[in-house]
């Protein structure tokens, strides 16, 4: 039996909401991402586990600045220096479209440092590049649309093309790689992509799209033993009740409001073949996130309304708030948007989104019958009654769009 510690997704430097720290100098929401990762270091050291996966995403993009940078190194040095066999997976944020840039998480590779290996290219790792563990790693960090037609040497234009290939491809090496593979080990698979069928924060389901995704087949293989994901925010075991656990362990603390009703985790996991348990260790002092919407029907009564529906002071008390409203336009000046905020005072922050609408009533041209407007003719009369200074471009993209749908329609595609 191998411990395993898994994450994903740390962002550490999503610094787009809040103040700075007067004693570090830090962004306060940057010392929240720091706290979980020093949660999740912590419980690594103190479980004594075997192996730290970390899926992919260290930043927000490939060029963070040295403090952060300074920040994660001071966190994975810890585990270096108590021994942890680390993992590092490169993801989409930390990676540069331009062939032969270096990554954001380079300098561990460069500076070779004891017990952490960065995976940046797909791989197998045996027991022996585990530093002896009894245990068999398939790496598949992102890969780039750019990497991936330089490397198959594709000039197709078509996306979904490019994709369908790639994904052959990898399904290909991957099935070699457990072919090759010692039978009598445990196996984990990681990547930081896409699973088909997986549900974002705002519950869309991942469909095949502007990045690849992996067949629910290739993951689920009863051949793995565990498969540590990255990339997907929400976390999610999407084989659930059965072997192996396919998990998304989501982002270490919340980025936005799509995460507001999220609860954030890292995973320990005890990996033996044909045979694993999972526990799901919830991330502790994580800054909540509370979203507000709230449709004004009447004038009447609108600023209590709008008082009524926030939480109590308990609640808003070091929480992100937003509050979105939507009314007619001549209500604006009935809002008192500052005794909102003196009420939501002890928040980390309140943002306050206001949503005029317009009654637009939509008129046909004189002497004509909508029986007798073919689509495209509707929808410009639509553009121009519901969407104010829509300009023509962006108007004939709609219409191009439209058009398209309405073709594979009649087609039956």
């Amino acid at each position: 039996m191998v411990k395993i510690l898994h994450f994903a997704d740390a962002h550490i430097d999503m610094a787009n909401y809040g103040r700075h720290d007067p004693e570090s100098g830090l962004p306060m929401r940057v010392m929240d991402f720091l706290k979980s990762l020093d949660e999740i270091v912590q419980a690594a050291i103190d479980e004594q586990v075997d192996l730290v996966i970390f899926a992919g995403d260290a930043y927000k993009d490939r060029s963070p600045a040295p403090t952060y940078q300074r920040e994660w190194g001071k966190r994975i040095m810890q585990l270096s220096r108590a021994g942890i066999q680390t993992l590092l997976l490169t993801g989409n944020h930390d990676i540069s479209p331009a062939t032969g840039r270096a990554h954001a998480i380079q300098e561990f590779e460069t500076l070779d440092v004891p017990y952490v290996k960065v995976l940046d290219k797909p791989q197998f790792l045996s027991t022996e590049e585990l530093g002896g563990l009894p245990i068999q790693v398939i790496a598949l960090p992102w890969i780039s649309r750019s990497g991936m037609m330089a490397a198959l040497e594709l000039d197709s234009t078509d996306p979904s093309e490019t994709y369908k290939i790639l994904g052959e491809q990898i399904s290909e090496l991957i099935e070699n790689w457990l072919l090759e593979a010692n039978p009598k080990l445990p196996v984990i698979f990681t990547a930081h992509a896409s699973v088909e069928g997986a549900k974002y924060g705002s519950e869309r389901m991942v469909m095949l799209g502007n990045d690849m995704v992996l067949p629910p087949a290739l993951v689920k293989d009863k051949r793995l033993d565990y498969v540590a994901l990255g990339h997907i925010h929400k976390p999610q075991n999407l084989n659930e009740d059965s072997h192996p656990p396919v998990i998304y362990p989501g982002s270490i603390e919340r980025v936005d409001f799509g995460e507001a009703g999220d609860r954030k985790y890292y995973i320990i996991a005890e990996v033996s073949k044909g045979k694993t348990k999972v526990d799901w260790r919830e991330l502790k002092n994580i800054r909540p996130f509370i979203d507000i919407h709230v449709n004004l029907e009447s004038d009447q009564g609108i600023n209590q309304k709008l008082q009524d529906a926030l939480p109590h002071e308990d609640k808003l008390k070091d929480a992100i708030v937003r509050m979105v409203v939507e009314y007619q336009r001549d209500w604006e000046s009935l809002i008192d948007e500052a005794a909102l905020r003196t009420m939501t005072s002890s928040a980390f922050e309140f943002h306050f989104v206001k949503r005029p609408q317009m009654q637009a009533r939509v008129r046909l041209p004189e002497g004509r019958a909508a029986s007798s407007l073919d689509v495209i003719e509707l929808l410009d009369i639509y553009w121009d009654a519901s969407i104010q200074d829509m300009d023509s471009e962006k108007k004939e993209k709609l219409n191009q769009l439209a058009r398209s749908i309405i073709d594979d329609v009649r087609s039956g595609d």
